[in-house]
């Protein structure tokens, strides 16, 4: 694998590490920071800063039957979630939200294929399988996307983005990515909003897409 050069913007990490991220980015954070150590020291960091925080918060008293009652909840209600570990090119908490089964891919034309993980009403995450040399149609955004390469490679007006790169785009981004030569581009992508197509058929397909 080539050396990462894009990674997540600290201010992403912050909130992944204090719990505030929608769950659609938290899987491509989750999934970056499996192939990257550099993002893996950023996020122990703010990690530690966030327990040194709690440690110097007052606490609170509360009563010896207020604690044991709610102990015993959280022991009555809690599952620990299976752990997966990586399958060929898809990271663990990729894998984790196809409980460990691979992905069901379907047709938007020209090759390209999707594959929806989750989709709420903050946001959606999916993989994309893109054949060499084929384009996304050109578009913008009405939020935020990530776009973590899993295989392959693509370039667009931002640069190339090879294995473990993400591209941050936002509502001053647009772009047309292309996959490059070589193997197919596999990416996950995470957005909280529809994208803006520019071309009418992208536009006009878009709600059967879902993206």
């Amino acid at each position: 694998m080539t050396a990462i050069t894009h990674h997540i913007p600290d201010s992403v990490l912050a909130a992944y590490a204090a719990g505030n991220l929608p769950h659609a980015y938290s899987v491509v954070v989750a999934s970056h920071v499996s192939l990257c150590q550099q993002c893996q020291v950023a996020l122990a960091a703010h990690q530690v800063v966030g327990g040194a925080v709690l440690e110097a918060t007052d606490s609170v008293a509360v009563s010896g039957s207020l604690k044991s009652n709610i102990l015993a909840q959280l022991d009555d209600s809690f599952i620990p979630e299976p752990v997966y570990d990586r399958s060929g090119v898809y990271p663990g908490p990729v894998m984790a939200v196809l409980k460990g089964k691979p992905p069901k891919w379907k047709s938007l034309g020209m090759g390209v294929r999707q594959s929806i993980l989750s989709s709420d009403e903050n946001g959606s995450v999916r993989l994309l399988f893109i054949p060499p040399g084929q384009a996304v149609p050109d578009h913008s955004h009405n939020g935020l996307e990530l776009t973590l390469v899993l295989q392959g490679s693509f370039s667009d007006e931002g640069g190339r983005f090879g294995v473990g790169d993400v591209e941050v785009a936002n509502e001053d981004v647009e772009h047309t990515p292309i996959a490059d030569a070589g193997d197919p581009c596999i990416c996950l992508a995470a957005t909280d909003a529809p994208l803006r197509f520019n071309a009418f058929v992208p536009r006009l397909l878009q709600p059967l897409f879902r993206i």
